[in-house]
């Protein structure tokens, strides 16, 4: 390139990070060779990847519950602009994985499906209907007879790995109870049944065992395994009795009389822990099975994390003590780690928490990197399904992704036909505009889909915006569309092209080495 036109574009480039407010040095190397080398520099990082086709000691899944692929672009975009760097060219944590597929999510009587089927279909391979727990397909919702469900039960890979010697985990934001944590050690047929209140009268009268129940009674004693080592997340009052109130004020939701976190410690050992401080006093030398439930319901969302009432852990820290903890087994571990709020504030359509969530997620997943042996250990991480979040305009580089449009080379937002700015991210249906809404209170407000209200003076990059939507439903739903698995370490090669989601079963089982 001619030298006054490489300094010309230096300048530009200077020029324009300082207009979006990022530092010069971020642009200011951008030029045509720039780019030519950058794709050379991965060209040669990809010629260098050596298949590992070692058996891997230690499996851990992490599924970002809602994690499309674009909420993968924005919450990139997000991260790397919260830190005052260049947002489009960031890269999530498990964005660097050298392995990449794509995951077709549909169930098997559903185009769109929710997270029951599809986590059943990743823990066990099998895919089957929407509301059912590691049933087959030919179980029917709400089924209430213990022989059918019995005689349907499919076999998770935490199961498999509790009959083979390994300790096994399960980390959430969600409810332990909820879909995508209770398809790793609960068969059901509805995904709502968490506590036996919850249960139909037939399911009840039959003696169904609910979701919370099972992941006691399933494991031990002649049964499963010697019981799920370290249980970590939300769903508190689904354990505990109707007549306790716990730590933060709220009743327990069973009307058995049981009281499933003294009967974890009694039946396993270990100890239950139901705050930060509880969390934080757990030794990973010394522990052995642990149980924490640190809210009623979910956990706090991650930006609402630091007003709980009795203090939550982070989801890496959960994970980074999981790993502690379970990596004490000689014959190794399997984990699952769930992000499963960015699917509820999707469903809110409040895309700050979701962005923010994703976030926390690749934090769990840096943290786990920093604690393994990758040359022993599979990562996978992906998404049960995708929601209807889009990422649209044509807003400049480096304009903040929360924000209005603005086009390049202008200074004021970009005006659709009706006269009205519009934001870069918004949702295909649901509540709509809101603001001053936090967390789930939207659900609560009046449905406002469609264009209500001239936003040339409200603050989109608000936490507690909820984006325009432009189908009115009380709450956003999925989408159908294909999300991406992220892969590293032993077989991890075998995640590529596009796959049925009940692949990403066999290549963990393979891993392992399981028949």
């Amino acid at each position: 390139m001619h030298m006054f036109n490489m300094k010309r574009t230096a300048i530009a480039a200077m020029l324009l990070g300082a207009q979006l407010g990022i530092s010069p040095a971020v642009f200011a190397a951008e030029n045509a060779q720039f780019w030519l080398d950058d794709g050379a520099a991965s060209l040669n990082d990809s010629k260098k990847l050596v298949p590992n086709a070692r058996k891997a000691k230690n499996v851990i899944l992490f599924v970002g519950d809602g994690m499309g692929i674009s909420t993968v672009t924005g919450a990139r975009i997000f991260e790397g602009q919260l830190k005052g760097a260049d947002g489009e060219r960031n890269k999530l944590s498990f964005e660097a994985f050298p392995y990449v597929a794509l995951s077709k999510t549909y169930s098997t009587n559903q185009q769109t499906a929710d997270s029951a089927p599809t986590m059943t279909a990743m823990i066990s391979g099998v895919k089957t209907n929407d509301g059912i727990l590691s049933l087959n397909q030919t179980v029917a919702r709400n089924e209430p007879s213990p022989a059918v469900l019995n005689a349907n039960k499919v076999t998770t890979l935490l199961e498999q790995a509790e009959v083979a010697g390994k300790s096994t985990g399960v980390v959430s934001t969600a409810r332990i109870t909820h879909a995508t944590p209770a398809a790793t050690y609960a068969h059901i047929s509805n995904r709502d049944w968490e506590a036996n209140s919850n249960l139909s009268s037939a399911a009840a009268s039959n003696g169904v065992k609910d979701i919370a129940a099972q992941m006691i009674d399933n494991f031990g004693s002649g049964k499963l395994g010697d019981g799920i080592d370290v249980v970590l997340g939300g769903g508190r009052s689904y354990f505990l009795p109707n007549s306790v109130t716990d730590i933060e004020g709220t009743k327990g939701r069973r009307t058995d009389g049981r009281n499933l976190t003294q009967e974890y410690v009694s039946k396993f050992g270990g100890v239950y822990v139901q705050d930060k401080n509880g969390f934080d006093a757990i030794n990973p030398a010394t522990a052995t099975k642990v149980l924490g439930l640190f809210n009623p319901s979910h956990m706090e969302y991650e930006q609402d994390r630091p007003n709980d009432i009795a203090g939550e852990p982070s989801l890496a820290e959960m994970t980074g003590k999981a790993i502690d903890i379970l990596k004490k087994n000689q014959n190794g571990y399997f984990l699952m780690v769930e992000g499963g709020r960015i699917d509820h504030a999707s469903h809110a359509g409040n895309a700050y928490r979701t962005f923010k969530d994703t976030v926390a997620l690749s934090d769990a997943v840096r943290e786990a990197m920093s604690k393994v042996d990758m040359n022993d250990t599979l990562i996978i991480v992906t998404a049960d399904h995708s929601h209807t979040l889009t990422i649209g305009g044509y807003p400049k580089r480096g304009n903040p992704i929360l924000a209005k449009v603005v086009e390049p080379g202008k200074t004021t937002p970009t005006l659709a036909a009706d006269g009205k700015p519009y934001t870069t991210v918004s949702f295909a249906n649901g509540p709509g505009y809101h603001t001053n809404a936090p967390g789930d209170a939207v659900y609560n407000e009046a449905i406002a889909a469609g264009r209500v209200v001239d936003m040339t003076s409200v603050d989109t990059e608000d936490p507690d915006f909820h984006q325009e939507a432009l189908v009115p439903l009380s709450s956003e739903t999925h989408a159908g569309e294909e999300v991406a698995i992220y892969a590293q370490g032993p077989k991890a090669y075998l995640v590529h092209g596009v796959q049925e989601q009940s692949y990403i079963y066999q290549v963990m089982k393979e891993a392992f080495g399981f028949r």
